[in-house]
């Protein structure tokens, strides 16, 4: 447990490359979990801080560590469905189709939560978020810890969330007892949000599992648009998130990107830039551009950007140039972190 005794020097960093030939290595950091200290660790959307769900003192450190809001709600993750009723007195039957569709996976549940959730990880809802992740060494942690797993991403608050445990060590080494190092994530965006507790179940925050895969399985679903002065029921509603230390500027998919981009790269010409596009058949010989293309594909997108975010940052770029997609399906995810990363919208 992390506190004034224990130097922060101390984190500890554990390699962790086969959950099921390597359980004995997450011993210590269930341990760590179990006596109240804060682990970060692999899942298969991005790395999360976790701490006991039930202890109160080792949820502050995590809002403390992170410099979190303390009325942004945090995710419980579990390693069975069992411990859903340790957090939830009942589960909506349409909430029991989607956990037998996508759990474990990258699709949040709120529910009505029971008296013994903290209201410190529930922002002082009478709901709680919980999800069931499928990254085998974030389910054995669980496991072996003996309890539910409060995390949310492992990160300074408003940074671009971390998809490596290189990430985790920028922001949180030396704040934080252990860092479990599995390897990079394959999603590369948070879990998709889904409210149990309204009338027609609503996604609060657009994930991997897209309202058209939801839909598929349970009908009418409804997309929340946060109202002024509404308390926020999931993380990533309210605050800026997701962003790098670099000026971000957008264009629209239906723009011509070359075009746009001749033009902020004249104005911004003594600049470091960085740019994210499709498939860009332009070779810039200036040390002071870096072009990092992609495929027009919103899988690979989600699961790189956050990484070349962080990449710009640690090349010290001053301008970030991304080009937007179509915010359908995935596209929907992508663009909700892209807009709440950018500073300007073309």
């Amino acid at each position: 447990m992390l506190d004034k005794k224990r130097s922060a020097m101390n984190t500890k960093i554990i390699v962790v490359k086969n959950s099921q030939t390597e359980k004995n290595k997450i011993v210590i950091p269930s341990k760590i979990i179990s006596s109240g200290g804060l682990v970060a660790f692999p899942t298969e959307t991005v790395y999360g801080l976790g701490a006991d769900a039930f202890n109160k003192k080792a949820i502050k450190q995590i809002f403390k560590v992170k410099g979190r809001p303390q009325d942004n709600p945090l995710i419980v993750h579990i390693s069975d469905i069992s411990q859903i009723d340790q957090l939830s007195e009942k589960i909506p039957k349409k909430a029991e189709k989607l956990i037998a569709k996508f759990w474990p996976g990258p699709l949040t549940i709120v529910l009505k939560k029971k008296k013994k959730v903290p209201l410190i990880v529930t922002a002082g809802l009478d709901s709680v978020a919980i999800r069931m992740p499928s990254n085998k060494i974030a389910l054995e942690l669980i496991k072996q810890s003996k309890t539910p797993i409060v995390a949310p991403s492992a990160n300074i608050s408003g940074k671009p969330s971390p998809t490596t445990a290189n990430h985790v060590k920028e922001d949180l080494f030396e704040k934080v007892d252990c860092i479990i190092d599995g390897g990079s994530c394959k999603i590369g965006i948070e879990s998709t949000v889904i409210d149990f507790t309204s009338k027609t179940p609503t996604i609060l925050r657009p994930g991997y599992i897209t309202k058209e895969d939801i839909e598929k399985i349970i009908g009418n679903t409804e997309i929340y648009t946060q109202k002024k002065n509404k308390k926020i029921r999931s993380p990533g509603m309210k605050y800026r998130h997701y962003s790098p230390r670099a000026f971000v500027i957008m264009i629209d998919y239906k723009k011509d990107f070359k075009k746009e981009l001749e033009k902020i790269l004249k104005t911004y010409k003594d600049k470091k830039i960085g740019i994210i596009s499709f498939n860009l058949n332009i070779y810039y010989k200036s040390k002071n551009i870096i072009v990092k293309n992609l495929k027009s594909d919103p899988k690979k997108y989600a699961q790189k950007l956050f990484y070349y975010f962080r990449d710009f940052d640690n090349k010290n770029v001053d301008l970030i140039i991304v080009q937007g997609i179509k915010e359908k399906e995935l596209g929907l995810a992508v663009m909700n972190r892209l807009k709440k990363a950018t500073s300007k919208f073309l």
